[in-house]
């Protein structure tokens, strides 16, 4: 039975179903907008990309000089904690080649491009890392700087830098022209040099958890790069490399199918558990400030550890009762992320018995704190002793030395007999002004005229020679 359609008396539909068809018409619409605007099929290069691709992957003459000059400035910015000279040589680096290489050779079923990428990439990371332990090796300064120290472990803002990053970059290499500030925005966002060089560092000073960990970081930077790179490949239809043989093919095809299965399921149980990981702490700092707090109890440091699920709190001062400690553990587990976590206070009678169970390191770290504030404090008090002291001068005379100024007044005029000089007070009852006054006795053989003019050229010469705009001169004869 057809459908109809209800219609007034004047064969018009009702105001309920023109909105309906309206509705529907605007939803057409936008759905045709954004897709056109986030097209990218039409605007591929698809045999382009993949010859760029190919030939970025080789690493000999001068990309391995380019390397092994560019891991030198990197290795340089990293050993003085300068993130300026780290991002600059991220800028020249050819790090990307293999990796993306690696991606697309999976997508497309290229064996011969993916046992090319993986040579390529061991390659690089073998002179990477050589050439960085050399630097650090010869390097007089050997100390761990913040900058080294950020790339020893991997964290779940990493892998999401990661993830866009190399989405950003092949999408870059897809589209007809290549876009290179794109590309060299990703170089320097996905960070894979910075790590290379920290293992470098790690090797040269026998520091093998900073090794494994640059290691480590490198490895998932590198990971999710190629996992990017193989999703947009797939999602633009790059053509599968054809083989004559049909087994061949059906062979490359499982063995491309494999591997990424082997990369993408270590992938994202990495991901879920870093991801976890920086929940745990976020909700660690958000409860320890919105519901760690007792009267005359101060928390020294909190550190959280998502392995053992343990939350270790160093209070000194008053001790907080075990029903409060109690009541906080009841809270807690209302947290999901927080559920099997076990709160531990470190705290003692006196404040002597605090400081003794805190461990060396946390000890060190307060007596660290307090040193800067009360270095902080003594430079502050400095400034203002010296600018008392500034102040006091202009009252004692002290902005000048009178006896190197009288022997130079006598030098250039020879008609001084005497020169005296003091501070003169004035008020105008509302504010306070001290004036320099300098008494000056002339030779009484002096002329007028000649005196006038000796008077007039000592106080000019007196202004430019203090630096002063405010003085007064007594002239005696």
């Amino acid at each position: 039975m057809a459908k109809t359609e209800n219609k007034d008396s004047q064969g018009k539909l009702p105001a309920k179903d023109n909105l309906r068809e309206d509705a529907k018409e605007i939803q057409k619409k936008a759905r045709s907008f954004i897709s056109r605007l986030l097209d990218i099929h039409e605007n591929t290069d698809r045999e382009s990309t993949v010859e760029a691709v190919k030939k970025d992957i080789s690493f000999k003459g001068h990309n391995a000089w380019i390397l092994i000059f560019s891991i030198f400035v990197a290795s340089i910015g990293l050993n003085v904690s300068s993130t300026a000279v780290v991002i600059g040589a991220m800028l020249i680096s050819p790090l990307m080649g293999p990796i993306v290489g690696v991606g697309m050779a999976v997508a497309i079923n290229d064996v011969d491009t993916l046992r090319r990428s993986f040579v390529n990439l061991g390659i690089m990371v073998g002179l990477s890392v050589i050439t960085a332990s050399i630097y650090f090796f010869i390097s007089p300064v050997k100390e761990e700087t913040p900058e080294l120290v950020a790339r020893t472990y991997p964290t779940i803002l990493d892998v999401l830098l990661a993830i866009f990053g190399g989405l950003a970059l092949i999408i870059a290499k897809t589209k007809r022209g290549t876009i290179a500030s794109v590309i060299l925005g990703v170089a320097i966002a996905t960070a894979l040099m910075p790590p290379l060089c920290t293992v470098g560092y790690g090797i040269a000073n026998a520091k093998w958890e900073f090794a494994l960990g640059a290691l480590y970081l490198f490895s998932i930077n590198a990971v999710f790069i190629a996992l990017s790179t193989f999703v947009v490949v797939k999602l633009l239809g790059f053509p599968l490399v054809k083989y004559a043989n049909s087994k061949r093919r059906r062979r490359i095809a499982q063995i491309a199918s494999t591997i990424a299965l082997i990369v993408m399921i270590p992938s994202v149980i990495l991901f879920v558990m870093l991801l976890r990981k920086q929940v745990f702490e976020s909700k660690a700092r958000e409860f320890l400030s919105e519901t760690v707090s007792f009267a005359g109890a101060e928390v020294l440091k909190s550190t959280s550890d998502y392995k053992n699920k343990t939350i270790d709190i160093y209070m000194i001062g008053n001790t907080v009762p075990t029903a409060i400690i109690q009541t906080w553990q009841q809270k807690l587990q209302d947290i999901e992320a927080l559920k099997e976590s076990k709160i531990i206070v470190h705290q003692g009678v006196d404040q002597t018995q605090d400081i003794d169970r805190l461990s060396t390191e946390l000890r060190s770290g307060i007596l660290e704190d307090l040193y800067v504030k009360n270095q902080e404090a003594l430079e502050d008090k400095d400034k203002r002793i010296e600018l008392l002291e500034s102040e006091l001068s202009k009252y004692r005379g002290d902005v000048f030395s009178f006896s190197d100024l009288s022997r130079e007044a006598k030098i250039n005029y020879e008609n001084i007999e005497q020169i005296g000089y003091s501070n003169l007070i004035t008020t105008n009852f509302e504010k306070l002004d001290t004036i320099p006054t300098f008494t000056v006795t002339w030779d009484s053989k002096l002329k007028n005229a000649e005196l006038a003019e000796a008077q007039n050229k000592f106080a000019e010469w007196m202004k430019v020679r203090l630096k002063l705009d405010t003085l007064a001169i007594k002239n005696v004869r």
